[in-house]
Parts: structure tokens; sequence; C-alpha cells
């Protein structure tokens, strides 16, 4: 029987989460599973499902003593009935020895460790953890988590290239705006719509005005802060340097920052899994040709960037070019929750000549398959098929795999389908993990 740990009754309102499994998994393996990611992605009360006891280091009142105990005698912080849920760990680094000598000398899936930043001073800790300590990523709730798309297409199954699909979208693109602005946040999911809608923006003051300082205790401007999320949120999906999103900010915003303080602030946003940029995707190529490595640039959750431009889904609808890439960080955040799933990572290939693929989904086994996003529309669904084949006949086999699949994944049409040439056309509101 699980114990409810909540504060509320989560037995009528959790939805499985895609990481409920992992966290089981990794459980079975490790003496300690660490689950990191933004703050309010749901990882303590994912957590809470499977812990049998927990203390919350963040417990009002308690911080200090919590702080002090983990020096003087951290065994009282972890004495209690396995697997025991230590929240918000990062507040005391200090843990991190004592949790990893327990589990070096204990029976496995002892600790689940929860923490939605980066400690900001490990230089006391002595142990790596590797070996003992598994690390689980969560983020915002994908909409097959959020019971909005329908799963019947599966991204697992599309790696063992079906000769058809099917499915029929009840998305149109006043809903997939909508989604794209609430965003995946979990108590936003079941909120009335402009109230739900209000989350992002709450979420937004909070990383400008308080956790973007407690990660280190530096003191930065909220009004610079903001600034820069406004112009990485009109970078999405690019590979814009900082000294190109420092240009952005002179021709866009009252002031600028330099390279260097976007970078330092950049870091920051990073460690409390603000932002998460995709890495290159570097195959073997029949051609010279050379491949753009630098990261893209993505929020962890769409809805991040629409807060900080300030628009809804109305403006999104106006402003489809805007909405095409906000989108395409929805669809990548999907994409990486499912990937998860099958221990797979999604990745973005350029080329020095603008043949781009939006998303890789690699692997572990070596199989990937290559993802295009599109809002929707078939002259957009032709363009995208043309440039997945356009990618996979430059692969030279000889040295790597062909491709799995190639895939189409749109936000607004009406069907799933596999077209003649082989290319697959999903709706985000059909596909799951």
């Amino acid at each position: 029987m699980r114990h409810n740990l909540n504060r509320f009754d989560m037995e009528n309102v959790y939805k499985k989460r895609i990481a409920d499994r992992l966290l089981q998994r990794k459980l079975v393996g490790k003496g300690a599973v660490l689950v990191e990611g933004a703050k309010w992605c749901g990882k303590t009360t994912t957590a809470e499902q499977i812990a049998k006891s927990v203390k919350y280091m963040t417990e009002t009142g308690m911080v200090e003593q919590n702080i002090q105990l983990a020096t003087l005698n951290p065994k009282l912080l972890l004495k209690g009935e396995f697997p025991r849920l230590i929240d918000e760990w990062q507040v005391a680094p200090q843990l991190w020895d004592s949790v990893r000598f327990e589990s070096d000398h204990g029976p496995l899936g002892q600790f689940i460790l929860t923490g939605s930043s980066v400690p900001p001073d490990m230089s006391k800790v002595i142990h790596s953890g590797t070996g003992r300590i598994g690390w689980l990523r969560m983020r915002p709730m994908s909409l097959w988590e959020s019971q909005e798309s329908s799963g019947e297409v599966s991204l697992a199954e599309l790696f063992t290239a079906p000769e058809q699909i099917g499915a029929i979208n009840q998305m149109d693109i006043e809903q997939v705006a909508f989604l794209t602005c609430r965003g995946g946040w979990p108590l936003a999911v079941d909120m009335e719509r402009e109230i739900a809608l209000d989350q992002a923006f709450d979420y937004v003051d909070s990383v400008e005005k308080r956790d973007i300082q407690k990660v280190d205790g530096v003191d930065r401007d909220p009004v610079r802060v903001h600034r820069l999320l406004r112009s990485l949120a009109r970078n999405q999906g690019s590979q814009a340097s900082f000294g190109t999103i420092k240009a952005d900010m002179v021709a866009n915003e009252a002031d600028s920052l330099s390279e260097d303080t976007i970078a330092s602030y950049h870091k920051v946003l990073k460690e409390i899994f603000v932002v998460e940029d995709s890495e290159a995707w570097n195959p073997n190529l029949r051609s010279k040709t050379a491949i753009r490595t630098s990261d893209t640039r993505y929020f962890t959750d769409p809805s991040i960037a629409t807060a900080a431009l300030g628009v809804g889904p109305q403006d999104l609808i106006n402003d489809l070019n805007t909405f095409g890439l906000l989108f395409e960080t929805m669809a990548v955040r999907d994409l990486r929750v499912y990937a998860d799933a099958l221990n797979g990572k999604v990745y973005h290939f350029r080329d020095k000549n603008g043949l781009e693929c939006d998303a890789v989904v690699h692997l572990r086994d070596g199989r990937y398959g290559l993802v295009e996003v599109k809002l929707g529309g078939e002259d957009k669904i032709k363009d995208g098929a043309n440039a997945l084949k356009e990618l996979a006949g430059k692969i030279d086999t000889r040295k790597m795999k062909a491709p799995s699949f190639m895939m189409v994944l749109i936000g607004v049409g009406q069907y799933a389908y596999r077209r003649e040439d082989g290319v697959y056309v999903v709706p985000i509101g059909c596909l799951k993990d």
C-alpha cells in the first residue's frame, strides 16, 4: 500500500508520469536516485508516490536546523523507512557524502533526492556518487502525461518502421496555441483557462526576482534578467551565440548585457533548469560538409517563452512565425520526455549550408529517428519531408545505421499517416512514448 505523504489528497488528482516507471527502475539498481528539474515540474509529487518516508529540507522554520543537522548528525535526516525522500537536498550539499556512504553500505533503493537547482558549492563533497547514485531528469508534463494527447502513435513503435500508422487529431490551432502558452506545469493542467495561463507568468516572476538570486547568492537585476529571457525567447530553436543575443538586446531592449554577463546568467538559468539547450548531432556523412556544433537554444517549457514575451494564445495565432518557433520548443519538450522512456536523447542537426533537422531522437543502442517540426500546412509538411530525405541521403550507412524513421511532427492537421515516400506525419496531439 502506498503511504500518503502529501499535504493534499494526491490520490484523486495525481496524473501518472513517465518518470514514475523510470524512477522505479533506477531504484532497483542504485542506492539512491537524484531527481532534478525545473521548479513546479512535479518532482516532489512524483517521488512521494514511491517514497515510504520523507524529509522536506525547506520546511518552514526548519531550514537552518536542517542545514546544521546535515553537518553535525546527517544520519538523523536520513533516518526513516526506505525509500526515503530528501526533498530539495541541495540546501545542504554536505548530505551528498552521507547518502553515498549509506548507499555503499546498505540495500539498493534507499533514498530519493529531489532538487530544483544545482548546488552552488560542492567543494566540500568528497565522493562523486558514481555507481551508487543515479540521475533522473524531470521536465514539465508532455501532452501525453497531461492527458491531452490521444497517444495513438507511439514513438517506440516508429522505431520498428510500421508500414502504416493511423490516428485522428482532435486538436485545432486554438488549442495548440493555448497549450503552448499554458505549458506542462502540473498544477496548471486542471485549472480554469485564464488561471492556468497565469501560472507561467508567475513562474517567470519567481525566476527573475528570487530563484536566480538564490542559486549562488549573487545579486542580479530582475529587470535585466527579464530582458535576457525575452531575448532567449526570440531566439528559440536557433544557434544564437551570446554575441547574437547581445545584439538582439541592443536592437530590442532598453539596454544590453556584456557577453560575459550573458554567459554567466545563462549558466545560472541552466542550473535552475529554466533553459535546456539541445546538443548538436554529429553523424557520419558521405560529403565533407561542415556540421554546426553550437547548441540550439530552448527553454525547458514553451510557456516560459510566451510569458517572457508577454503574449497569449491569440497573439500566437496572429503571428504564425513566432507561433512556429515556440511550438517547436513544445515539440522538443515532449520528444525529450518520450525519449527518456526509451533510453534515448534528443539532438539537433544543422550543417554550414543550412540543411537542418529539428530533432534527432538517438537511442542507446545506436538507432535513431529524424524529426522535422512544423506547425502545419501541406506545403510545410512537404518542405519538412524533403529536408529529412535530403539529410538521410547524406548519411554514410557504411559507417552508421540508416535512420529507423523520418517524421514530420505537426501541431495542426487532421490525421497521422505514412506518406508514400515513407515519411510519417504525426500531430503532436496523437503522440506518446
